[in-house]
């Protein structure tokens, strides 16, 4: 049996009523994250360290449960793949979290080659699209890929010393714009409860 697939408006009302009914959950997280993210802004070496700590363990943890899962199961085909792709993740994992640096520097590239291609991209479609899309819109969509390619040649130009601290700096600003977010639309949802009873 096929269960009906809910529709974008159904989603959209169920979304709104959850809003409503815990709009102060929604705000506490939205004060987290704008408090965290200020801390990494503030901090962003630290914040830099830290993920690539929790990276280290991600890459680690899954290269175990890897490992574990073919060893048990030694008798399907690709073993020996399967093997060298468990044992490579653990070994990557260990490294990374017995020199945090090297994960910093390399998540710091893998983000420069995101805003290259990135920002390439949104020219591109700018480009492709500038008939079909508003005017607005179009300079927004080439201003974005303006902008990732100016992120990424500043990445370029401050490598290595910048990657001690790039990661932190834009993941905290990523976390406070979202804790914003979050918080605007608590409030949005807590104001129109009040009104609701109020009438």
């Amino acid at each position: 049996m096929s269960s009906k697939q809910p529709t974008p408006s159904e989603v959209r009302r169920v979304f709104v009523i959850e809003l409503h009914q815990h709009w102060a959950l929604y705000l506490v997280e939205g004060v987290v994250l704008i408090v965290l993210g200020l801390t990494a802004i503030a901090l962003p070496p630290l914040a830099t360290l830290a993920i690539a700590i929790l990276i280290g363990w991600l890459v680690l943890v899954s290269g175990i449960i890897g490992l574990v899962t073919t060893l048990w199961i030694s008798s399907t085909p690709g073993f020996g793949w399967s093997l060298l792709s468990a044992v490579l993740a653990v070994i990557v994992g260990l490294v990374l979290l017995a020199n945090a640096e090297v994960a910093a520097f390399s998540i710091t590239v893998v983000l420069l080659v995101f805003f290259v291609i990135e920002g390439a991209a949104s020219i591109m479609y700018a480009r492709a699209h500038k008939r079909e899309i508003s005017q607005s819109r179009w300079g927004w969509m080439m201003a974005s890929g303006v902008i990732d390619l100016a992120l990424a040649a500043y990445i370029l130009y401050g490598l290595p010393v910048i990657a001690a601290w790039a990661l932190g700096l834009l993941v905290g600003i990523n976390m406070l714009f979202g804790g914003v977010a979050l918080v605007v639309m608590a409030q949005h949802a807590h104001a129109a409860d009040r009104r609701a009873h109020r009438s």
